[in-house]
């Protein structure tokens, strides 16, 4: 399994707070002969009994390398990967990518950021490392 992210339990504690129920840490992924863990899967039963319960799976990411543009190529393919795989096993459940709200603030506030998130879809949890809050969801 691989290494937890330096705020792997931050992401816990907010995600808890906000409603959500860890149900998977990691959520494993086989397909392929592959294996391939996402560090969350998370559960929010419904509160309507209209609606279904929603799935998510969070990939966490802290960004700390000294290239900022180099920990999100990275982050990008990863969420790619994932996001196929989740397709194929699991498309009822949402891929989310989890980064500190320093990392949004200077990177996904931006045009070139902008273009990155719209261009690739990505959904994102913004979070705040020292309040252990969710701070803003991006669809």
């Amino acid at each position: 399994m691989p290494a937890r992210d330096k705020y792997h339990n931050a992401v816990i504690q907010a995600l808890s707070a906000d409603g959500w129920i860890i149900t998977h840490d990691p959520l494993y992924l086989g397909y392929g002969g592959k294996d391939l863990y996402v560090d969350l899967g998370a559960e929010r039963t419904a509160i309507a009994a209209e609606r279904d319960g929603e799935k998510i799976a969070v990939e966490i990411k802290s960004f700390l390398n000294p290239s900022i543009i180099r920990d999100l190529q990275e982050a990008v393919g990863q969420y790619d990967i994932y996001r196929s795989v989740l397709l194929e096993l699991e498309s009822e459940r949402l891929l989310y990518l989890a980064v500190p709200k320093r990392v949004y603030e200077s990177l996904f506030t931006e045009k070139f950021g902008q273009l990155i998130l719209n261009r690739i879809q990505i959904r994102l949890i913004v979070f705040d490392e020292q309040l252990l809050r969710i701070v803003k969801w991006i669809s």
